[in-house]
């Protein structure tokens, strides 16, 4: 018979007492540790077997390797329709591979990953879920522009139930919608607890590395914004994604903060339609406002979200501070380098900021962390204080240092180039960029400065 365990689990981290504590001793949290009944059961009753672990073989405990004895063979990875999807996984997804995708409620992780599932044609893709009814699952797809495709979906919330379903069927790639609505025989507590969280994880994450299926999770977030369950969760699962955006706005963002087969700094912009996500290839053209009319305070900056390129919108505004202490407030882009900004064009380029309110926005919801929007940001402020406008046709992609002088960025190549396809006339970045710059590969006529006043006399004057 199994027996029955009460043990103490920290909401925020996991960490495991056999008595409840006020603050957790491994993260620091305050009235995190909560109270759970833990069944411990055989090991053969409950989860995944892979098939050489039967009931009848026999077990050789493993010996190590040297590194250069371990034989390893690149397999290739699974090319989906979905190119930013393919972007942010680092060039597709990757087999036996478990990846964590979390959001808002309402934000569309089941319809990414239906939409993704429905499109894998000539594969076989499972897709479970815990929280729908086949019959939502099946309306949802029939509102979604792709084609038919061998998909099949099961209601089950027992991984005990799935795992049998599994070891029959053989899918390809497996989808869990979602982790928070799963529970294992294992564990006596109610889904969505720390263990039964991080016990299906296990299961889940020992069945793709077994089998080289492919898994995906939707997980569920906090109100604070972080994924729910212990943050072991985060460190069990190969990926871990986040879709990000506004449920009123029709823009979707979907970022890496955790890929062990590619980079993390890439991004995917998706369009919310009543047909399911479009992929938006071209970014730049969303984050740039069509204007009918020159307006000060605007300029075009080039920033880089990891391998791509996007030109992107600044909008500043100055005005005299009414009431008292001026204000500065900026939305995406860093506040304490945006002081820093001030007090260079107040120092070196004489500008009278210190009794100016200063806004500043980032169009399009980006968060901006790249340097070389630094002198866009700088040519918005002065725009707006002298009330002149900057013409659309001109972009910057250069950083600021603290003596006043532009300073040179990476990939300038690539910034370039994306400005003269988007139909920009001029581009000015520092002349310590030249070197090595073949201008007569772009149309596009390249502004080199070294101070900022040599941009301030070409765009203002």
């Amino acid at each position: 018979m199994a027996k029955l365990k009460t043990t103490y689990f920290c909401q925020n981290c996991g960490q495991q007492s056999a008595k409840w504590m006020g603050r957790c001793p491994t993260c620091g949290e305050w009235n995190t540790i909560v109270e759970e009944l833990v069944q411990k059961d055989e090991p053969e009753k409950g989860g995944w077997r892979s098939p050489s672990s039967g009931p009848g073989s026999v077990k050789v405990a493993p010996k190590p390797k040297a590194i250069h004895a371990i034989n390893y063979e690149e397999q290739p990875r699974v090319r989906t329709t979905d190119a930013e999807l393919n972007r942010v996984l680092g060039g597709g997804i990757v087999p036996g591979s478990l990846v964590l995708i979390g959001g808002e409620p309402g934000i569309g992780k089941s319809t990414l990953l239906l939409q993704i599932a429905l499109s894998l044609s000539g594969m076989r893709v499972l897709y479970v879920s815990g929280e729908e009814s086949e019959q939502q699952i099946k309306m949802r797809a029939e509102r979604l522009d792709t084609p038919t495709s061998d998909c099949h979906v099961m209601t089950e919330t027992s991984t005990q139930n799935i795992f049998r379903v599994v070891e029959h069927f053989e899918p390809e790639i497996l989808i869990v919608d979602s982790i928070q609505t799963m529970q294992s025989s294992l564990v006596e507590s109610g889904a969505g607890s720390v263990s039964q969280v991080r016990e299906c994880t296990a299961e889940f994450m020992k069945y793709a590395k077994e089998s080289s299926v492919p898994v995906f999770m939707i997980g569920h977030i906090t109100k604070e914004g972080s994924l729910a369950g212990p943050k072991v969760l985060e460190h069990m699962v190969d990926t871990v994604l986040t879709f990000e955006g506004d449920r009123h706005t029709t823009y979707r963002i979907l970022r890496t903060t955790k890929n062990r087969f590619g980079s993390t700094d890439e991004l995917g912009i998706y369009e919310m339609l009543g047909t399911g996500l479009r992929q938006v290839t071209n970014p730049s053209e969303i984050l740039i406002s069509q204007r009918d009319e020159a307006l000060s305070g605007v300029t075009i900056g080039s920033m880089l979200e990891g391998n791509r390129p996007l030109m992107i919108e600044t909008q500043a505004l100055v005005s005299v501070a009414t009431y008292g202490t001026p204000q500065r407030s900026s939305t995406g882009f860093d506040a304490k380098r945006l002081n820093m900004l001030l007090a260079v064009l107040e120092k070196r380029g004489g500008f009278r900021l210190g009794q100016q309110d200063v806004f500043l926005n980032i169009a399009g919801g980006l968060r901006v962390e790249d340097p070389a929007i630094d002198l866009a940001v700088c040519a918005a402020v002065v725009s707006s204080y002298e009330d002149i406008a900057i013409p659309s046709t001109v972009a910057f992609a250069a950083e600021v240092g603290l003596g006043g002088e532009v300073r040179a960025v990476s990939r300038i190549e690539s910034r370039i180039a994306e400005a003269e396809k988007l139909g920009f006339k001029q581009i000015f970045i520092s002349k310590f960029n030249m070197k090595g710059l073949d201008t007569r590969d772009f149309k596009i006529s390249i502004k080199p400065v070294s101070r900022l006043d040599e941009v301030f006399q070409g765009v203002l004057l």
